[in-house]
């Protein structure tokens, strides 16, 4: 479907074509008409595939059809990264509709603290906002809520699982009850229905698309390796793969994240990393400095599985596979957005095969699995049950580290630098 079918205000498609857009995308395609008309949504996609977009579009379209008086809409997202992407997106959208648009989020210097103030009370159009930042707000005092029409709550599930239920459900109770809300979401477990129930109207739409499953263009592999095995693993599928110009590598710990760059020490190209332990002027920085391809591989933990919308991004490698079988999508989703293609590695040892399992029977398909390349010795043999088993032995296994076939690179290991971080 052509965005012209939509019949959306003529300066957004005009902004549309500016940005290069003509086609909307499948869960467009489904939710615009139903929010245009006014329902309440419940919308369920695969990162990637353009839910910012299915929402703000139609929101914009009715802020150019009517003159606006205090903030019209508000979104609340989970992360500052997810907080910025949208943010910046809405300006790219509203671009010939002089919508106004701000995102309130944690993390800065404070020097942006009035500029929040003045879009909470004397009003903005648009205010993207991550629910403990907007709660400090509130908790102020003088945060207008008596002209929202619109309430979206962005990557609902990942909100629920950080704890933000309260906040969210305190921050709505100050909003006027005649709104249209709208729910979009990566995965919809049984408890986001439940959450739904509490703030949606009655009769409400739902659309679930793809659900919990990766891109179609994403090439998805696994590798069975040792921990002592990964690092140097990672740097030769990336120093033998200079077609690769822009890679994410995901870990699940902050600690890791500094045993990972210690890994890349003396490379050629540029390798910078990102967690929650950065100030946010730094995590711009990285960010910024990664999608203009001055840095070729970003570090990272799960901060940014969600946070972030890079063009062109060829490799995403999973360092360990993630303890939540949905963060597995998330991560391989930062690849093949929007129609383009991808690869998506992860390295699998004995412990994580368990979750592995549990990630393909999420994605409903096996991931293939890719020998260890030649001079690196056996890898692990593929157990889905390891992990389980164990756990009725009340947890892992006490064999020494490097007992057994497990191989050790003596070389790498001994001169591996301390993590001072």
């Amino acid at each position: 479907m052509k965005f012209t079918e939509l019949k959306l205000h003529d300066q957004l498609i005009e902004g549309l074509g500016y940005m290069g857009f003509e086609d909307a995308t499948p869960i467009q395609e489904a939710a615009m008409p139903k929010i245009l008309a006014g329902n309440d949504l419940i919308g369920c996609a695969q990162t990637g595939t353009g839910k910012t977009a299915a929402f703000i579009l139609p929101v914009l379209h009715k802020l150019a059809n009517k003159s606006t008086k205090g903030l019209n809409t508000l979104v609340i997202c989970p992360t500052r990264e997810l907080a910025i992407q949208i943010e910046q997106e809405i300006q790219g959208f509203s671009y010939f509709t002089g919508a106004s648009s701000l995102a309130i989020y944690g993390g800065g210097d404070g020097t942006n603290w009035e500029a929040q103030k003045s879009a909470l009370t004397n009003g903005c159009d648009i205010v993207v906002a991550t629910p403990g930042k907007l709660m400090s707000h509130i908790n102020m005092g003088y945060v207008n809520f008596s002209n929202i029409e619109h309430l979206i709550l962005d990557e609902a599930d990942r909100m629920l699982d950080m704890g933000f239920v309260d906040d969210i459900l305190k921050i709505i109770k100050k909003m006027p009850k005649e709104r249209q809300s709208l729910f979009f979401s990566a995965t919809m477990p049984p408890k986001i229905r439940e959450f739904a129930s509490k703030i949606l109207k009655k009769e409400y739409d739902e659309i679930s698309m793809a659900i919990s499953k990766p891109a179609a263009g994403v090439l998805q592999a696994a590798y069975l390796a040792y921990d002592a095995q990964k690092a140097q693993l990672l740097t030769q599928l990336i120093d033998k793969n200079p077609e690769y110009e822009s890679i994410i590598v995901f870990t699940s710990t902050k600690r890791k994240v500094a045993d990972i760059m210690n890994a890349f020490r003396g490379k050629k190209y540029e390798v910078a990393a990102i967690s929650s332990d950065y100030e946010q002027k730094q995590r711009e920085d990285v960010l910024l400095g990664f999608r203009s391809k001055r840095i070729r591989v970003l570090v990272a933990t799960d901060v940014v599985s969600r946070g972030i919308d890079i063009k062109d991004l060829n490799l995403v490698v999973n360092f360990d596979v993630p303890n939540d079988a949905p963060d597995y999508v998330h991560r391989v989703g930062r690849t093949a957005r929007a129609n383009t293609t991808g690869v998506a590695l992860t390295f699998v040892n004995e412990d994580d095969m368990y979750k592995m399992h549990k990630i393909e029977e999420l994605i409903e398909s096996e991931v293939p699995k890719s020998p260890l390349p030649e001079g690196f010795g056996p890898g692990p043999k593929w157990d889905p049950s390891f992990r389980k088993k164990r756990a009725g032995h009340g947890g892992g296994s006490k064999k020494p580290f490097n007992k057994g076939k497990r191989p050790f690179n003596k070389k790498w290991r001994s001169g591996k630098p301390k993590n001072n971080g």
